[in-house]
């Protein structure tokens, strides 16, 4: 079923109209038992009871917001345009928000692709566009965006690592916008047949479950002092060569491969330290 935008007649002109109406009624209808006229006066009665029903018929529309119009369960249309209207005083008008909405998830506590518990959190920012849809293919959208779009944030956090492992691996916690756009494309796959629009899904909140919060802060802890290590080496060596080419270019001094031996130990030593070298001051030769 697909929506039908439609427009009811000008609920101010109806308002004129039926309120003359229903002064018209009233005077005759007092006229006609004056005048004992008694089919007068029935039939009065029955303009003036329709007129009232027709009362019923407006209908106000505010902006960003549609009215769902049904006769004895049949769909006729949406009213979308704002302002006054007057419709069917005999059909059901269903009041559908067009406005932008945010759902936060609650905290889902799920594993991850290598199996360690997290919890994690969603924020959905979503609108009706649809209101056939909305209304007719599920019994409340909105408790339907909430219940597919945690189902969503479930899946996407066993398909993906909270930590990459290797190099270019994406995961939960580094790929961050595109985890986001997967999420968003998951979820829309999801809420299309609701007619509903996903603008925006991102994570907010990512933590590994207090069980193995403390071992993981470890793990980081020490992938994170290895990659330091390794930088500190790779620079090191590179100044250690450099060392040794200048020497050599200047010819400040001859080293054979004994003492060269010996200067890269001590080089390596002290660029690699993570505390202060202390400094001996060699009186002697080279070689003492």
């Amino acid at each position: 079923m697909r929506e039908k935008e439609i427009k009811g007649l000008s609920g101010w002109l109806m308002l004129v109209l039926l309120s003359a109406l229903l002064i018209l009624s009233i005077v005759m209808l007092v006229s006609s038992i004056q005048a004992e006229a008694g089919y007068q006066v029935l039939a009065w009665i029955v303009v003036l009871i329709v007129d009232i029903a027709c009362l019923c018929g407006f209908t106000v529309i505010n902006p960003n917001e549609a009215k769902v119009i049904q006769l004895f369960g049949v769909y006729k249309g949406t009213i979308k345009q704002q302002g006054l209207w007057w419709v069917n005083p005999l059909t059901r008008r269903r009041r559908v928000s067009l406005r932008i909405r945010n759902f936060e998830s609650s905290k889902l506590k799920v594993n991850d692709q290598d199996g360690n518990p997290i919890e994690i959190a969603a924020v959905v920012v979503w609108r009706v566009v649809e209101t056939a849809e909305a209304i007719f293919h599920v019994d409340d959208y909105e408790h339907f965006v909430h219940v597919q779009s945690e189902s969503a944030v479930r899946s996407l956090a066993t398909t993906y690592p909270y930590d990459a492992h290797v190099e270019g691996q994406m995961s939960l916690r580094m790929s961050v916008m595109d985890i986001a756009h997967r999420m968003r494309d998951e979820i829309q796959d999801r809420l299309s047949k609701a007619g509903v629009e996903v603008i925006e899904a991102r994570i907010t909140h990512l933590a590994y479950a207090p069980e193995i919060a403390s071992v993981m802060l470890r793990r980081q802890q020490a992938s994170a002092i290895i990659a330091a290590r390794q930088k500190i080496v790779e620079g090191a060596v590179s100044m250690v060569e450099m060392a040794l080419e200048q020497l050599s270019v200047k010819h400040i001094v001859e080293l054979d491969e004994e003492r060269k031996a010996s200067m890269v130990s001590n080089l390596l030593v002290v660029l690699c330290s993570d505390r202060d070298a202390q400094p001996i001051v060699n009186a002697g030769t080279l070689y003492q």
